[in-house]
C-alpha cells in the first residue's frame, strides 16, 4: 500500500491563551511517510524563524536524501536513522550559522520531534522537550525522553513526578536545534503496526495534559483525528493555555512495507518534483 494511503496524518496548532504569535511549526507529509513538529526559542520573533526552517529544512533535506543515496541504502534497515540522524545535523549547522550572522536571531533555536514511516519501521529524531508518543492497545506510551532540566533531575531522584508538575524548570531545555555548533538528537527506531496512532506534541500541550488524558481521548475519538487534535488543544486552552500548542496525529491504517518496485516509483515520484 502507497505510504499516502496508509498513513492518515492531521497537523493541528494553535497560539494558547498568553502568547501573541506562535512560534511553533508542525507539517505532515503522507508521500514521504514524514512529520515534523518544533517549537522555537529566541527574542524578536526568532523562534518563529527558527521552527520554520528546521521544518522546512528537515523536509527537504529527507527528499534530497531519498533521492541522492537511495542507490546505498534502500535495503538497509536503518537508513531511516542514519538519515534523520544527518538531516537534524545539517540544519543545526545551518540555523547555528543564520544566528551568528543576524543580529535579530542571534540566540535563536527550536526543538524537534521527527518521526519518518518507512517499511513498516518509525525512525524517530528529536532534540529538546517535543514529545512522540503511541497508542496501542488502549494505552499510550512516550518513545521520546526529554532534553531538559527536569528531565535530569527526575533521572537524578532529586525531585519526584508531583515536584515536577510544580517545578519552575519546566520550560528549561538542555538541547536545541541551532543553539549551539553542533547537536546530540536521539535516534531510535520501532516496529509499527496497522492500528497504530502517534502523537507528535508540543509542551504547550504536555504541560498540561498528561498522558492518561491524552490516551482517554485518543480511545474515544481514534476514529476522527480531527475530533481528536481539537480537543486535546481545547483542553489545553481549557487549563489556561500557556503556551503555543501543537499536535500531529498519525493513524496507520495499513501496511507499507517497500519491494523494490514500490521505492522506484517514490524515487521516480521525487525526482520529478
Amino acid at each position: 500500500m502507497k505510504l499516502e494511503k496508509a498513513l492518515e496524518i492531521v497537523c493541528l496548532t494553535d497560539p494558547g491563551r498568553r502568547r501573541s504569535h506562535n512560534e511553533d511549526q508542525v507539517a505532515g507529509l503522507a508521500e514521504i511517510g514524514l512529520v515534523l513538529l518544533a517549537d522555537g526559542m529566541g527574542g524578536h520573533n526568532a523562534g518563529e524563524v527558527a521552527s520554520g526552517l528546521a521544518v522546512n529544512l528537515i523536509a527537504e533535506q529527507v527528499r534530497a536524501y531519498l533521492t541522492d543515496q537511495s542507490e546505498r541504502l534502500v535495503f538497509d534497515k536503518n537508513f531511516a536513522a542514519t538519515a534523520l540522524l544527518e538531516c537534524i545535523e545539517a540544519v543545526n549547522a545551518r540555523i547555528y550559522a543564520d544566528a551568528q550572522h543576524d543580529p535579530h536571531h542571534a540566540g535563536m533555536g527550536t526543538t524537534l520531534v521527527a518521526g519518518w514511516f518507512f517499511d513498516n519501521r518509525l525512525a524517530v529524531g528529536h532534540v529538546g522537550d517535543s514529545r512522540l508518543y503511541r497508542f496501542r492497545d488502549g494505552r499510550v506510551d512516550r518513545l521520546t525522553r526529554d532534553h531538559s532540566l527536569l528531565q535530569m533531575q527526575l533521572d537524578s531522584g532529586l525531585i519526584s513526578p508531583e515536584q515536577a508538575r510544580q517545578s519552575s524548570h519546566r520550560h528549561v531545555v538542555t538541547r536545541a536545534v541551532g543553539a549551539d555548533p553542533a547537536v546530540e538528537p536521539t535516534i531510535t527506531t520501532h516496529a509499527v503496526s496497522v492500528g497504530d496512532m502517534y502523537i507528535l506534541c508540543s509542551d504547550g500541550l504536555t504541560d498540561l495534559v498528561d498522558d492518561d488524558e491524552i490516551a482517554a481521548i485518543l480511545r474515544v475519538m481514534r476514529d476522527n483525528l480531527t475530533l481528536a487534535a481539537r480537543q486535546l488543544i481545547r483542553m489545553a486552552n481549557d487549563r489556561g493555555g500557556n503556551d503555543n500548542i501543537s499536535v500531529a496525529l498519525v493513524k496507520v491504517r495499513g501496511d507499507f512495507s517497500t519491494p523494490r518496485s514500490l521505492w522506484a516509483r517514490m524515487l521516480a515520484i521525487l525526482g520529478r518534483k
